[in-house]
C-alpha cells in the first residue's frame, strides 16, 4: 500500500509542477527549450535568440505561420482533427504535419522530441492546458519566439535579424512567408531561402495568407 501511497504522490506533485510551470510560462519568457539544449550539447550549435512580446512581430508574420502551419488556430481548442483527417487524404498541395500551433509549443516549451505514446500524452496534456491558462495570443508569442528558423536561430526577431538584416516588427508579407516557409525543415532549408522549394512554398503561403483575409486578428 505504501508504494501506492507514494506513486500518488509523485503523481500529484508532476501535476503541480506541471500547472505551476504553464502559469509561470505565461508571463515570464521561455529561457531555454530541450531542443536548443539539444543541438547545443550534441550538434555544438550556436543558440541565438531574442525574445520579443507579440506586439513587436509583424502582423504578416503571425498571419504566415498560420497560413502554412494551423489554419484553423483561431477556430480550433488545441486539436483540429478534421484537418488531419484532410492532410492525410490530399495530393500534390505542400505537405506538413498534423501537429497544430498548439501542440508544437506545448511540445517544444514542455516536452522531449520523439514519438511514443508516453510522450504523445503529455504533448496533449500540455497543449490543454496552454490553450486553458495561456489562451491564443499568448501560445502565438511563445511558439513565434522558441521555434527553430535555422541551425541555432530560435524565435522569429533572430531569423528575422539574420536573413533580412531587421526586425521582425519590419517584416513584410514576402519575408515572413519566406521563414514560414522554413519551418518543415529549418536546418536544412535555412542553408538557401533562395531555393526553388522555399521560394515556391512562399508563393503557396502568400496565396493561403490572402485567402484567410491578409491579416490575423484574435478574437
Amino acid at each position: 500500500m505504501k508504494i501506492f501511497k507514494w506513486i500518488k504522490r509523485i503523481l500529484t506533485g508532476l501535476f503541480i509542477l506541471s500547472v505551476v510551470m504553464v502559469i509561470v510560462y505565461k508571463w515570464v519568457p521561455v529561457p531555454v527549450t530541450e531542443l536548443m539544449l539539444k543541438r547545443y550539447l550534441v550538434n555544438g550549435s550556436k543558440i541565438e535568440k531574442e525574445w520579443i512580446p507579440l506586439d513587436q512581430i509583424a502582423n504578416s508574420m503571425q498571419l504566415a505561420v498560420v497560413s502554412s502551419e494551423d489554419q484553423n488556430f483561431l477556430k480550433h481548442s488545441g486539436f483540429d482533427f478534421k484537418e488531419i483527417q484532410k492532410i492525410l487524404e490530399q495530393e500534390g498541395a505542400p505537405k506538413r504535419g498534423g501537429s497544430t500551433i498548439s501542440q508544437q509549443t506545448a511540445k517544444n516549451v514542455f516536452l522531449w522530441e520523439g514519438r511514443n505514446f508516453v510522450r504523445k500524452g503529455l504533448e496533449a496534456y500540455f497543449t490543454c492546458l496552454i490553450e486553458w491558462i495561456w489562451g491564443k495570443q499568448r501560445i502565438m508569442e511563445v511558439y513565434l519566439n522558441v521555434i527553430e528558423f535555422g541551425d541555432g536561430i530560435y524565435g522569429v526577431e533572430a531569423a528575422s535579424r539574420h536573413y533580412f538584416g531587421k526586425s521582425a516588427a519590419n517584416l513584410t508579407k514576402a519575408e515572413s512567408a519566406t521563414l514560414a516557409a522554413l519551418l518543415p525543415n529549418p536546418r536544412r532549408y535555412g542553408k538557401n531561402i533562395k531555393g526553388k522549394y522555399i521560394q515556391k512554398r512562399k508563393v503557396w503561403i502568400l496565396r493561403q495568407m490572402s485567402n484567410l483575409g491578409g491579416t490575423l486578428t484574435f478574437p
